[in-house]
């Protein structure tokens, strides 16, 4: 029998996080904890195994704050900032385990090696810089993280094509503004759904909270949760009050399991 997954939301914000800096929204000046989020990730853990979805610029704080001491693999949705400026910071992982197994599109790899060459080097490597072991992922196919199988999603973020991923009854997808609909039937049946929510407004490459809920009445999961939240959406008490029973905001540090 496997054992039990648990999500843990390293990060639920947008791409400058929130607060925004020196923002006066009103939001960001919120007391409320929940309204304070890093850069978007999570932590998916069973068994021995710790993997993240996306490193972004807040990657070490999200894993010091969680005590995440073993790091087995990355899984990245695209190569924005906010989903890969922190990979710089698996060097204590690398340090204790060798080089740490990232999957991505190829065209996610070459920006990363673009962005980070030094990590990617064959030869005349700097001393301390992490080494990290190519997989890549393809649409249509599935691979193995750990002891499990994952199914890449792509959806489309505007015009840039980005994988979400599927691992059992749980699906997550960020950065969403569409899905085709041979990629959709491959979450229809999830139990525990993560997508984005970003505001209020519409966007030209989020859902927008009316977006997110539509595709959520779509998909019929059990529960489902918004990341990706920008200070736009408005305060955490006040929207998790106007949504469906089964639906919630996600926030940073919640843990749920599946």
């Amino acid at each position: 029998m496997e054992e039990g997954l648990k999500v843990t939301f390293l990060g639920t914000g947008t791409s400058q996080g929130v607060p925004v800096i020196g923002s006066q929204h009103p939001v960001c000046l919120s007391g409320d904890a929940r309204d304070k989020r890093l850069r978007v990730s999570v932590l998916l853990s069973w068994g021995d195994y710790n993997y993240v979805i996306d490193c972004g610029p807040d990657f070490r704080q999200q894993m010091l704050i969680n005590q995440v001491n073993r790091l087995d693999g990355i899984l990245f949705t695209h190569e924005h900032s906010d989903h890969t400026a922190g990979i710089d910071d698996i060097r204590p992982y690398f340090f204790r385990q060798g080089d740490i197994p990232i999957f991505a599109h190829k065209r996610v790899v070459k920006s990363l090696k673009k962005r980070f060459d030094y990590i990617f080097k064959d030869k005349d490597r700097y001393p301390g810089a992490p080494s990290v072991e190519i997989n890549y992922v393809q649409k249509d196919h599935e691979f193995e993280v750990g002891d499990r199988l994952v199914s890449p999603i792509q959806v489309m973020h505007n015009r840039l094509k980005v994988f979400g991923y599927r691992i059992g009854g749980f699906t997550y997808l960020t950065d969403v503004k569409s899905v085709e609909k041979e990629e959709f039937e491959k979450i229809l049946g999830t139990k525990v759904l993560v997508v984005n929510a970003l505001r209020i407004e519409p966007h030209h490459s989020h859902f927008n909270l009316e977006e997110a809920l539509a595709f959520v009445a779509k998909v019929r999961p059990q529960k489902a949760y918004f990341t990706h939240i920008s200070h736009l959406l408005g305060f955490h008490a006040e929207v998790e009050k106007s949504l469906p029973e089964n639906v919630h905001l996600a926030y940073d540090n919640l843990t749920i399991e599946i």
